[in-house]
């Protein structure tokens, strides 16, 4: 699925968009969580074309993206993001958008169009 798509789909607003080509990006999976260390042990495959969806609007949550080279992030719940996080985001080359669905309704969404969870 397309970021452009997700992004459509998630009724999403671009906080940070590091790349010209990232709304052409295609991701295969999504994986959802608050825990980062849920996200470390369990994105082991693919990565790259993986979505990261999270609550959690901290620094952790971008330092588990750069770790496991996943380079967008969805924020769930209508988090704000501080300008901090940003800069980091973007000086990280992340792209980062935020939505006001739930993880449960946002999850919902995606596999609904296809996107399938992370492959255990």
């Amino acid at each position: 699925m397309k970021l452009k798509d997700i992004v459509s789909c998630l009724d999403a607003e671009a906080l940070v968009v590091s790349s010209d080509g990232a709304p052409e990006k295609e991701f295969r999976f999504a994986f959802a969580t608050d825990l980062m260390s849920d996200a470390l042990a369990m994105i082991q495959d693919s990565p790259e074309d993986t979505l990261l969806i999270s609550g959690l609007a901290n620094v952790q949550t971008l330092r588990t993206a750069e770790m496991l080279d996943i380079d967008t992030i969805v924020f769930v719940r209508g988090k704000k993001l501080s300008d901090e996080i940003l800069e980091m985001g973007r000086d990280s080359g992340l792209n980062l958008y935020a939505t006001k669905c739930t993880m449960y309704e946002a999850c919902g969404r995606l596999y609904a169009e296809g996107l399938s969870e992370i492959d255990e």
